[in-house]
């Protein structure tokens, strides 16, 4: 009989800092190609927020490398399919019919032929623009099994090693370095391993070094997405990538800190937290729905409630509050549930 894991609060606090900056994200889309064409202020709020949230599906990553990379129960392929594997590949094709649909709703009705384009499309590219997640993550989970029990056999220094040497491989990718290991498996593979270790070993005597370095990957992020978006005259995605060191600093900063501080947090706010842990994969899910007309509205708005320094945050707690309801309102009904794990 399968044990389920007890909760772990800073894991539950990490999956729902993640939601939030997931939702922002997408919630300031628009926004980021409007350069030149919207107050400059409002679209430095648009950015400033996209290039401080970058770190959220990497977050994610982590803690699913380390819960399964830590899981030392006996391998059995047939509970791995039908308790992992499926629990992801059940809402994917849920979904991807579900935003398949969306996509053939016009102003003029409902198309067939964009219907049948886009789910048809979709073994090559997502049907809707979040869903390009499970097309990385889904292979992850053909890697955990193989993984596990060669980091088990290893000993901390020699996957520090191995850490590192993934670290120069994301850099030379942020870099552009021609390399045949710069690949998407593997790239994100190093974020399951740093995730798997992080939680292994106490933390506590480097949290501050990982808290200096985080904070200077945030500023250059930041600062420098605003630089070359001048020297563009466009929106800048350099330093906005999952696979790029910056990115893997700010990732591991943020786990590191929330595993000394989260279990601070008590009361109401911690039930919270938890409460949108629980739900997180199906507000993932749901919430591009519940943007299409916010992401609308966007064109020829200047501002959300006059600043976007402001709007675009109400805006994501909003949508996040009216994801959760309706993720936690689909989990109640049979069958249904299994799209909203």
């Amino acid at each position: 009989m399968s044990q389920t894991r007890p909760s772990i609060f800073y894991l539950d606090f990490l999956r729902c800092i993640a939601a939030i900056a997931v939702v922002l994200i997408h919630v300031l889309g628009p926004w980021r190609h409007l350069w030149g064409l919207a107050p400059m202020d409002q679209w430095m709020a648009a950015t400033g927020y996209n290039a401080l949230s970058r770190w959220a599906v990497p977050v994610f990553m982590m803690i699913t490398g380390a819960l399964l990379l830590s899981d030392n129960r006996p391998f059995v392929f047939k509970d791995y399919i039908s308790r992992r594997l499926l629990k992801v590949v059940v809402p994917f094709i849920g979904w991807t019919l579900i935003y398949s649909i969306a996509s053939g709703w016009t102003q003029t009705g409902f198309s067939q032929e964009l219907f049948t384009e886009t789910l048809t499309g979709s073994p090559r590219e997502p049907a809707w623009y979040h869903l390009w997640f499970f097309y990385d993550f889904i292979p992850l989970y053909f890697v955990i099994p193989l993984l596990g029990p060669i980091l088990a056999k290893l000993d901390r220094e020699r996957i520090k090693l191995i850490i590192c040497a993934w670290m120069l491989l994301t850099l030379m990718h942020w870099l552009h370095v021609d390399t045949p290991l710069r690949q998407n498996l593997i790239l994100y593979s190093g974020y399951l391993i740093l995730g798997w270790f992080l939680f292994n070993r106490d933390n506590n005597n480097e949290v501050k070094w990982w808290v200096l370095a985080g904070c200077l990957a945030l500023m250059i992020n930041v600062t420098g997405s605003w630089w070359f978006s001048e020297l563009k005259r466009g929106y800048s995605a350099y330093f906005m990538g999952y696979k790029s060191l910056n990115t893997v600093v700010i990732a591991a900063m943020l786990f590191v800190v929330a595993q000394k501080y989260a279990d601070r947090i008590q009361g109401p706010l911690r039930r919270g937290i938890s409460l949108v842990a629980r739900y997180s994969l199906g507000i993932y899910l749901i919430h591009p729905l519940l943007l299409i007309p916010v992401r609308d509205l966007t064109k020829g708005v200047y501002g959300w409630f006059g600043s976007n320094w402001v709007g675009l945050p109400v805006i994501t707690l909003a949508t996040l509050l009216c994801a959760l309801l309706l993720t936690m309102l689909l989990a109640k009904i049979p069958l249904v549930k299994r799209l909203v794990p």
